[in-house]
Parts: C-alpha cells; sequence; structure tokens
C-alpha cells in the first residue's frame, strides 16, 4: 500500500479487467502526451462540469457532461455509465446520436476515474457509486431517466437499477462484465497491493495490445489511439500514483462484488447489446487453464443472461468485440435507437 498521497492528486476510469503492466513502456509510448490526476489536459467532446458533493467525510467531485436534445426533444433523459478503461468522452458518438434524436443526454465520470476525484482513502462499492450518480441526478432535477452501462457501466447499471427501481425507465447494457461470478468459478484473488504493483507499470503498449486481441478480436482501428493515449496520459501523469491505487481500489470492487445474481431481480425493460468475439474477464491472466478455458465467452453469455433477465432482450453483434459503440457506430446506434422507442419504459 502506497504510504502517502499528496492532497492536490485527484480522477480514472470503469471497465474489464487489463493485463497492461506485463508491458513496459516503449519509446513511442514514453514520446505519448501526460494528463493531469483529473485529465487535465484531455479535451472533452461537449462542456465538462463538475457535481461538489460530500461521501465518506470528504469533499469530492465528479466530472460529466449534460447535453440537451439537438434534435426534437421528448422529454426523457439518458444517462451513460462508462467501463472501467473507458471515460464519459468515450461516448462521443452516443451522445451525438441520443441528442440528435431528442434525448437529453448526461454522462458522468464516476468518482476515481477520469475527470472525478480520486480519494486517498475510499471504500469503492456500486451501491456508493450508484448513490453518488443519484445525488447527481437529483441536483439536475432528473426524477427518472433511462440507463445505458457499457462494461463495468453495465454493472453500476444494474446496482443502480435494483437501488432505485422506481427512478428507471429502461435499462440497456452494452458488453457489461459480470454476466458470471469469476470467484465462484475459480478465478485466483488478486489483493489490492498486487493490483496497485501491477497498475503503475501501465504503459500505452500495453493499454493498446490488450484491447486489440481481447476487445476487438485482434482488429484494430486508428480511432482506438486517441483513447489509449487517454487512459496512458493519465496513468504517466502527475497523478499516477494516486490513479494506480484508485484503479487498484476499483478493481476489487469489480471482482468482489458480483452482480450476476440479482439479474432475475430487474423490474424494468432491459437490453443486451453483445459484441459475441469479446472475451473480456477479470483475473483470466492469473487463473488455471481449466478455468481460463470456461470464462469470457459473450457469444454464450449473453444469451444466459438474457434468460435471467424478466423483461429482456438480446441483440448480438456477431464477430464484433467489446466496445461496438466504437466500433461499429451506425450498426450499434440503430438496433438501440430502435428499442429505445419500442419498449413501454417505466412511467
Amino acid at each position: 500500500m502506497p504510504v502517502s498521497f499528496s492532497r492536490w492528486l485527484p480522477g480514472l476510469l470503469l471497465c474489464a479487467a487489463l493485463p497492461l503492466s506485463a508491458q513496459a513502456a516503449t519509446p513511442a509510448a514514453a514520446e505519448g502526451p501526460a494528463y493531469g490526476p483529473e485529465l487535465q489536459g484531455f479535451d472533452y467532446p461537449y462542456t465538462l462540469k463538475h457535481f461538489a458533493f460530500e461521501s465518506q467525510g470528504k469533499s469530492l467531485q465528479m466530472g460529466y457532461m449534460d447535453v440537451a436534445a439537438n434534435g426534437k426533444a421528448n422529454g426523457r433523459t439518458v444517462v451513460l455509465m462508462h467501463g472501467k478503461n473507458f471515460c464519459a468522452a468515450t461516448w462521443d458518438s452516443s451522445i451525438k446520436v441520443l441528442s440528435e434524436a431528442g434525448y437529453r443526454v448526461i454522462a458522468p465520470d464516476q468518482i476515481g476515474f477520469c475527470t472525478s476525484s480520486k480519494p486517498d482513502h475510499y471504500q469503492y462499492t456500486f451501491q456508493q457509486l450508484a448513490t453518488n450518480t443519484q445525488q447527481l441526478l437529483k441536483a439536475l432535477g432528473i426524477q427518472k431517466a433511462t440507463l445505458l452501462g457499457h462494461s463495468t457501466g453495465g454493472m453500476l447499471a444494474t446496482r443502480y437499477a435494483l437501488q432505485y427501481p422506481e427512478q428507471v425507465e429502461q435499462l440497456a447494457m452494452v458488453n457489461p462484465i459480470g454476466l458470471e461470478d469469476w470467484k465462484g468459478l475459480g478465478v485466483p484473488y488478486r489483493t489490492i497491493d498486487q493490483w496497485y504493483q501491477r497498475e503503475l507499470k501501465v504503459s500505452a503498449q500495453g493499454i493498446r495490445d490488450y484491447e486489440r486481441i481481447t476487445y476487438y478480436d485482434g482488429r484494430w482501428k486508428p480511432e482506438f489511439d486517441r483513447w489509449v493515449d487517454m487512459l496512458a496520459g493519465l496513468s504517466k501523469g502527475p497523478g499516477k500514483i494516486q490513479v494506480a491505487w484508485n484503479s487498484a481500489l476499483i478493481y476489487d470492487m469489480i471482482f468482489t462484488q458480483p452482480v450476476y445474481y440479482e439479474f432475475k431481480d430487474l423490474k424494468m425493460p432491459t437490453l443486451l447489446l453483445i459484441g459475441t468475439s469479446d472475451t473480456t474477464a477479470i483475473g483470466k491472466d492469473i487463473a488455471p487453464p481449466e478455468v481460463k478455458a470456461k470464462i469470457g465467452h459473450y457469444d454464450v453469455l449473453g444469451k444466459q443472461v438474457a434468460k435471467l433477465i424478466p423483461q429482456s432482450t438480446l441483440v448480438e453483434f456477431p464477430g464484433m468485440g467489446h466496445a461496438p459503440q466504437m466500433e461499429e457506430p451506425a450498426q450499434f446506434h440503430k438496433a438501440l435507437l430502435g428499442w429505445l422507442n419500442t419498449s413501454n419504459p417505466v412511467r
């Protein structure tokens, strides 16, 4: 555990397990951008605002974007929940499409991520992150919303929907992790100190290699490099110690707090958007061969979990990976908008 943290260090990111540390930084990575502890220096696609609040005896702030309907307003709001290795900014194309379709769009960075605070000591739970987000929405005057969660954001969106069912009209999840309980399936536990040492070694090349293999089935698009630079720049900037420590705490939260057993309790219309070539699974890199062989199969997991959720719709994207909204935006958004407009939201 790190000995101490400077007060000026705060913010990082939510999604799947990431064996980034095994890679040493290459000269090219070393020459890339470095960003501040709350991602200072990285441009967001829409105006970045900040929500100040108290939590666990600390004064914290959440960075967020609040984008009004650009088309004919339909009076509805979509809240976007990013993944572990993503930020609110990575929703840029989805924000544009949803706004043009008449939705108000709220895209926050969770505490510990990206443009938000990264406290020295914080008890990370999905319940706490859901409570933080609910406080933000309350401050913005939003009483009901549709949730769209990607990767770890899918776990958070599930927890939010279970915690505040009367405030969730619809729930949509994009390749959510947590469709299985890795610890229950025999993945070894990695301590917070082990996660921390691993996260200190994050590099741009390590991020790129991991995402190409795990997220995109060996494929890569030049536009993904911006998001690699975002993560790597945050991890090698002046807040790198705080970023690594908060990241370690978040990984422990993801591994030890499954939502899998509660999918059956969701009460609202729920959409699963699944790229079937995704192989993301927390701890897969240290799992025994027999365990590694049976986890992270999204072509199977999507179908299994759709049967657990009472009002579920499954849309699969054959051959796509962990982030179909980034890989093939037009195809993804057509499916999303079609469901949003035809399912009956809880009013």
